[in-house]
């Protein structure tokens, strides 16, 4: 595996803070909110990575974030990110989830969060809280796409966003609360290839027409694919590539209605997945049949993935004393986390 970490940091940060241990890098973070900043605003998924340090290091990269739950708007606030929406500019914390709890509720409401509605229900709640404000929507655009169908996000099958032929019927049920939307927001998946992200384009732009001149802002969601294997490094998204396409997808929305949109976008596993190592201890090596185990200090609670959504994750070992290690295990060689 290519490390972006020296191997010593591997062993020194073993040795003071044990294992397992996460480590992240830094420096891949940056470069990868630098490649997302061709767009007008970018909004860190937090759910990718929810580490108070990680939240922090985007806003002074001039990110903004995503909560999808009450904790995660505290998180967002411990980080240093504030409540509000001031003229002009993205709101710094936007709350979008398919339902609102008691404790998410209050805080929108003490701290001013801006909500981006995943189902015609919050509305009303909203309204029935006492809060009157604008909303985004995020639209179910009738079809979804991932790298696993635990993480599709869109079609008939997927819970998430408003049913995309909903969104005349939110609209006037904002307006009869007091409220207005003026933005919409869409995500069909994680690690959705280039093809599937680009048709939400043209969905986005049909959304559009049902909002009319009300809407200000566009979010073409997250769901960037990252390469897991080694082979697939130099496959990259074209970033500039992607962001054309939904520029020109704004500048169909803004030759429609007749004033400027904002673009946004949602990376979370994007912008934090290829910083962060698992570090684990080896602590018994033994054969089953014809199969050999390496049994690690490390399991479900600290990397889910693998068990959950099948996913591919590199593991390589690491002498505590420096030696090079040239055992080879026989692939395939799949993670198994019990």
């Amino acid at each position: 595996m290519n490390y972006t970490i020296p191997e010593e940091v591997f062993v020194k940060a073993a040795e003071q803070y044990g294992t397992p241990l996460w480590i992240y890098d830094r420096e891949t973070i940056e470069k990868r909110v630098k490649e997302t900043q061709v767009f007008d605003t970018v909004r860190f998924a937090q759910k990718a990575c929810p580490n108070l340090s990680i939240i922090s290091l985007v806003r002074k990269l001039g990110g903004v974030v995503d909560a999808v739950s009450a904790g995660e708007i505290v998180r967002a606030l411990k980080a240093g990110f504030k409540g509000g929406q001031q003229k002009g500019k993205a709101p710094e914390i936007v709350y979008t989830a398919d339902i609102f709890d008691k404790d998410a509720l209050e805080l929108v409401k003490e701290h001013n969060i801006a909500v981006n509605v995943g189902s015609p229900d919050m509305i009303q709640q909203l309204a029935d809280f006492g809060v009157k404000s604008e909303l985004t929507l995020r639209v179910n655009p009738g079809f979804g796409h991932g790298h696993s169908s635990k993480v599709n996000t869109g079609g008939p099958l997927s819970k998430h966003g408003v049913w995309h032929e909903q969104i005349k019927d939110c609209i006037k049920l904002a307006q009869n609360n007091g409220m207005w939307i003026t933005g919409l927001h869409m995500h069909i998946g994680s690690g959705s290839d280039f093809e599937h992200l680009s048709q939400v384009c043209d969905a986005m732009v049909d959304a559009s027409r049902r909002l009319g001149s009300h809407v200000r802002t566009i979010s073409a969601g997250g769901g960037l694919p990252i390469p897991y294997h080694e082979e697939d490094k130099g496959n990259r998204i074209d970033m500039k590539a992607y962001f054309e396409l939904w520029d020109n997808a704004r500048k169909r929305i803004q030759q429609s209605i007749g004033h400027e949109v904002h673009l946004e976008v949602e990376p979370g596993r994007y912008l934090v997945a290829e910083s962060g190592y698992l570090m684990a201890e080896i602590r018994a090596v033994k054969k089953q049949g014809d199969n050999l185990f390496y049994l690690l200090d490390a399991g479900f609670t600290d990397l889910v993935r693998p068990s959950f959504y099948g996913s591919y994750h590199g593991i390589s070992i690491i002498a505590r004393d420096g030696r090079n290690l040239d055992e080879t295990v026989p692939k395939p060689c799949t993670p198994r986390v019990n």
